[in-house]
């Protein structure tokens, strides 16, 4: 019995001089577009890789960049996941700047036509309708550099937003769009379905590019770095795990974002290519950003690159 006692003082003790639970930092992180990539968030989550760096995550959803950066302007995100090109905006005052590379090449993004239209080569899309999803959006700014690669000008092909993804496809199959920028799992699943053809992947045409950037709210940066870097650990974390158990991201992309298991699979081929592991910001992507900004009209000069992004958090590459 004085054993028993004993050991309940012991453990009385021990429970009075403990430190208190720290409770996790809530942050609200804004991601653009709809894709495969940012369900990565809620898997994290589900796994408990965010919680393991302190953090509680709560992913808000908006249509294209210029929406989430009003958000960030405002302040009611934390962080946003955006384009490449929204690293532009900052530059035209939005309090917040790219703290890490999270994709290079964009295999997320397709080309999708008609089944039986009669373009089947991307020399083909001159002088066609396209559509995307917002004015500044990274699917805007594709279809843009594509008709610039081409040397037909920015306004070689016709680019039209028209929001969301199922919008854009009724446009299509009415005949209003002679093609659409979709997601790569959209356009495999309308290709199943016999509703569409996928003509090409982004990817395997724009090299170096950062499709998609981390942004952080300037006042996170100045007054709270140790944030911004518990976040950036943390998602990097996440990126390891799905690279090391895709079959996970897979499966776990089809239950929230209502796909077939099978395509989320294939469109896991092209997640994997250009996820970073790092976060490391590619000299030459920047470049190209930078140049083309001017020439897509998106800016009037070249933004210093300073407005565009700090390598604070993320290793430098030469």
């Amino acid at each position: 019995m004085r054993q028993c006692l004993r050991a309940i003082v012991v453990v009385l003790c021990a429970a009075a001089f403990a430190a208190p639970a720290v409770a996790a930092d809530k942050i609200r992180l804004g991601t653009s577009g709809i894709a495969l990539l940012w369900t990565f968030v809620q898997t994290g989550m589900k796994l408990g890789i965010w919680q393991q760096y302190g953090l509680e995550v709560e992913r808000i959803e908006f249509a294209g960049d210029a929406n989430m950066q009003q958000a960030l302007t405002a302040g009611s995100i934390d962080f946003g996941f955006g384009s490449g090109p929204g690293m532009a905006y900052h530059a035209k005052g939005v309090p917040a700047v790219a703290v890490a590379a999270i994709a290079g090449p964009p295999y997320s993004f397709a080309v999708m036509v008609r089944p039986q239209s009669p373009i089947h080569a991307p020399d083909d899309l001159k002088g066609k309708r396209v559509g995307v999803t917002t004015e500044g959006s990274v699917t805007q700014w594709l279809v843009r550099e594509l008709a610039r690669q081409k040397g037909w000008g920015a306004q070689g092909i016709t680019d039209m937003p028209l929001g969301s993804i199922r919008t854009q496809f009724v446009s299509l199959k009415s005949g209003d769009l002679d093609a659409s920028v979709t997601t790569a799992e959209s356009s495999y699943t309308y290709e199943s379905q016999g509703e569409g053809r996928t003509l090409l992947l982004f990817g395997d045409i724009v090299h170096d590019f950062h499709t998609h950037v981390a942004f952080a709210r300037l006042e996170h940066i100045e007054k709270r770095p140790e944030l911004v870097q518990r976040f950036l650990k943390a998602w990097f974390a996440v990126v390891a795990y799905i690279k090391a158990h895709p079959e996970v991201g897979a499966k776990e992309g089809a239950a929230l974002m209502n796909y077939p298991e099978a395509i989320m699979t294939r469109a896991m081929e092209g997640q994997l290519r250009m996820l970073s592991d790092d976060g490391a910001f590619n000299p030459a992507a920047i470049d190209k950003i930078s140049k083309s900004l001017v020439e897509l009209g998106l800016v009037e000069q070249e933004p210093p690159r300073s407005l565009m992004f700090t390598d604070r958090f993320v290793p430098v590459k030469p």
